[in-house]
């Protein structure tokens, strides 16, 4: 039988990439990927390389390792991912981030997060405040057994999840801060038909000709669910900042602002409910 690092190199050369290859293995084998080092020598039995070689071929074919694993890192936690849910990535933390400069640190506060998906956003913001009162809304009932899952599994108390249309289910409830990732591709962009995005949820991902419509939805309701003085913050496309500010302003946001990830590009929009 071969041993660890044979399998590993063999996979990497198939995948174009390590790390797929390392956390496809140690998903496999039930293992921290510090343990490949340790045991790089071991060998696998015939159950484990059958099962292993099945996921490389998953992967190979364009399956999504998030998907694959049923795992995707995010914040500071893991969190369960399914084919209804989109998978979070990294540049979504930049939301979360500005969220926190946000909210009132010596008070209560109330957050919601819309389309919340694998609550990713929202249970990273309740995490971090715990004196925060967040609720999480999104239209899939299959993505939202997921974030209930997530936040009994890392035992995160003060969220709230309710099942429709961005704002639509919360009623005349008002918020200090109002947060969400929403679908911003263009419609007919061809990248829906590559990579990773071929698996994950079309509705989380696109949304109209020029990718705005439910961005124009969400601040056109905003307002009604805004305290006085209350923020709402989007993630966006990277060519998308300017025209997602003239909507804010459009709609009587002030101190409207848009800023960049670690990449320079436009990510994340917003604005302060005005008079």
């Amino acid at each position: 039988m071969a041993e660890v690092r044979q399998y590993l190199t063999q996979a990497a050369l198939q995948l174009g990439d390590r790390l797929e290859a390392e956390l496809l293995l140690v998903h496999v084998l039930d293992k921290p990927r510090s343990w490949l080092i340790a045991h790089a020598d071991d060998a696998l039995d015939a159950a484990q390389e059958a099962a292993y070689a099945a996921l490389v071929e998953r992967r190979r074919i364009g399956e999504p390792v998030a998907y694959i694993t049923g795992l995707r890192g995010f914040w500071s936690f893991d969190l369960e991912v399914t084919p209804a849910t989109l998978i979070p990535r990294p540049e979504t933390e930049l939301l979360v981030e500005l969220a926190l400069d946000k909210l009132p640190a010596k008070r209560a506060s109330r957050v919601a997060d819309l389309g919340t998906g694998s609550g990713a956003i929202a249970l990273a913001l309740a995490r971090e405040c715990a004196r925060a009162q967040v609720v999480a809304s999104d239209a899939s009932a299959d993505a939202l057994a997921v974030a209930r899952r997530n936040a009994e599994r890392l035992g995160i108390a003060n969220i709230t999840f309710v099942q429709g249309d961005w704002l639509a289910p919360l009623a005349d409830q008002r918020f200090d801060l109002i947060v969400s990732n929403p679908p911003y591709i263009e419609a007919d962009d061809p990248h829906l038909a590559q990579g990773d995005l071929r698996f994950e949820p079309a509705s989380a991902l696109a949304s109209g000709h020029d990718g705005l419509d439910a961005i124009r939805r969400i601040v056109a309701d905003a307002r009604n669910h805004l305290e006085p003085g209350g923020w709402l913050m989007m993630e966006h496309g990277w060519n998308q900042g300017e025209a997602v500010r003239v909507v804010l302003a459009g709609a009587g946001f002030v101190e409207v602002f848009t800023a960049v990830d670690l990449e320079q590009r436009d990510r994340v929009s917003g604005g302060q409910k005005g008079d």
